[in-house]
């Protein structure tokens, strides 16, 4: 035979009070009134109603929480579209910023171009040949824009006019520029001041000091630091009075009758963008132009 299974109620003593309770004020209630009539629909409505009212609490509370995720995400969205916005106008303005400096910079390029009487080609740097004894400056512009070997080559720079080098080989649309800090540049040069020539050659790199050479010893006292050297004109190289450098350095050697005199370039080659190429033999406003 199968076993039966017990089955086992068990009350606490304050359920078992309470049950008590609720029957003695039952029976006591219904003796008093004459009638007695449990209404289990009210009961029952009001558990309903009170367990209706927690759901709806927990309900709403979990909407408030869903809103507050969509509104956090959407404002991490709006933030990152906000975020790519301000790069975008960011980049835009030093776009802007730049290419209102480039046209600064071309228009006073053009409006000293336009002051020399000679003719002239204003032409940008696009290359460097930064080998340590020959340097070269490569530009965009060649033969088919006029250029020729041999040419002079200025630039301005911050307000100021300086000897850049001379045209050494051309192409159709570039041109080879040897600067003055080639160890085989020379240029005829004469001290401001004192007007004495002598040539001015370079060292090799555009961070170190030119050399100027042939000035003799008798000049020493009237020489100062910071004096300024020109082109002398002469042979037809270069305009003349256009500045080289200036006096940095002055060394005296004993068995030389000549100073060995160190010059700060007039034009800072590390920052150089445009030169001028010149046309010593030809007017700008010529027939033809």
């Amino acid at each position: 035979m199968a076993k039966q299974r017990k089955i086992s109620i068990h009350f606490s003593i304050s359920e078992f009070l309470f049950l008590i309770f609720f029957l003695f004020s039952s029976i006591m209630l219904a003796f008093s009134s004459k009638s007695f009539v449990l209404r289990f629909d009210e009961i029952g409505f009001s558990i309903l109603t009170y367990v209706q009212d927690k759901i709806f609490f927990v309900k709403s509370k979990m909407n408030d929480v869903v809103l507050l995720v969509q509104e956090t995400t959407q404002l991490r969205q709006d933030n990152e579209v906000l975020k790519e916005r301000l790069k975008n106008y960011e980049y835009m303005q030093r776009n802007n910023s730049d290419i209102r400096k480039e046209n600064e910079r071309l228009r006073v390029l053009l409006d000293y171009s336009e002051s020399l009487v000679q003719k002239n080609y204003p032409a940008e740097i696009i290359g460097r040949d930064t080998d340590s004894l020959y340097s070269y400056i490569i530009i965009n512009k060649g033969s088919k824009h006029g250029i020729r070997k041999n040419l002079p080559v200025i630039a301005y720079q911050n307000g100021n006019t300086g000897i850049v080098g001379k045209v050494t080989s051309v192409g159709y649309a570039t041109s080879q520029i040897m600067p003055v800090y080639n160890i085989h540049c020379s240029v005829s040069a004469r001290i401001k001041n004192t007007r004495d020539i002598g040539i001015v050659v370079g060292s090799g790199n555009a961070n170190s000091p030119l050399r100027m050479q042939y000035i003799k010893k008798r000049v020493l006292d009237e020489l100062r630091h910071g004096d300024v050297v020109v082109s002398s004109g002469e042979n037809d190289n270069y305009i003349k009075d256009i500045p080289i450098g200036t006096i940095d350095e002055i060394v005296v050697v004993d068995y030389d009758s000549s100073l060995d005199i160190k010059l700060t370039p007039a034009i800072d080659f590390s920052r150089l963008e445009d030169v001028i190429v010149i046309d010593l033999k030809e007017l700008r406003n010529s027939p033809g132009d």
